[in-house]
């Protein structure tokens, strides 16, 4: 069974990065980062948030989201968006699927939200004016809806 991949576009925050790659460690998903990254891969801060972990995971380095889509094979992916009006858990999940999420200052851009077909830009519900979750948050959130639809595939029972 393939993997879920989880892509962060041009992330900014050195310990929501090194979170998100403890969690793929322990879910079995891969990570892909696109450049540029705000920060260097060996800092401080990301080593202390998670990057002890980096051997556990398979983490990947792109230049851009073209050349992570096309590594990946073209994968179905889904835009992670405060601005869609699909929600996350109303999506069946498959085996291989990516999802994609924006810097944690400024979101996906627009041409990459372009990209994606409306029905594949999803949203996670949030009370009435509030701005965003917090990046390693959403990504919890999200991966672990997609992979509880895997029945939690290659886990401990």
């Amino acid at each position: 069974m393939s993997a879920l991949n989880i892509i962060l576009f041009e992330p900014e925050i050195p310990p929501n990065t090194g979170n998100i790659i403890r969690l793929c460690a322990n879910t079995g998903a891969n990570l892909h980062l696109i450049r540029p990254l705000g920060f260097r891969l060996d800092a401080k801060a990301l080593r202390r948030a998670g990057l002890d972990y980096a051997e556990l995971a398979d983490v990947r380095l792109h230049n851009s989201f073209e050349e992570c889509l096309s590594a990946l094979a073209a994968p179905r992916w889904f835009a992670f968006t405060t601005r869609a009006s699909e929600r996350y858990d109303r999506v069946i999940y498959h085996p291989g699927d990516a999802l994609v999420f924006g810097p944690e200052t400024r979101g996906l851009p627009a041409a990459v939200l372009s990209a994606c077909p409306a029905e594949r830009r999803v949203r996670i519900p949030m009370l009435p004016g509030s701005r965003s979750l917090n990046l390693s948050n959403a990504v919890a959130v999200a991966l672990f809806e997609a992979w509880r639809q895997q029945r939690f595939s290659r886990s401990q029972p």
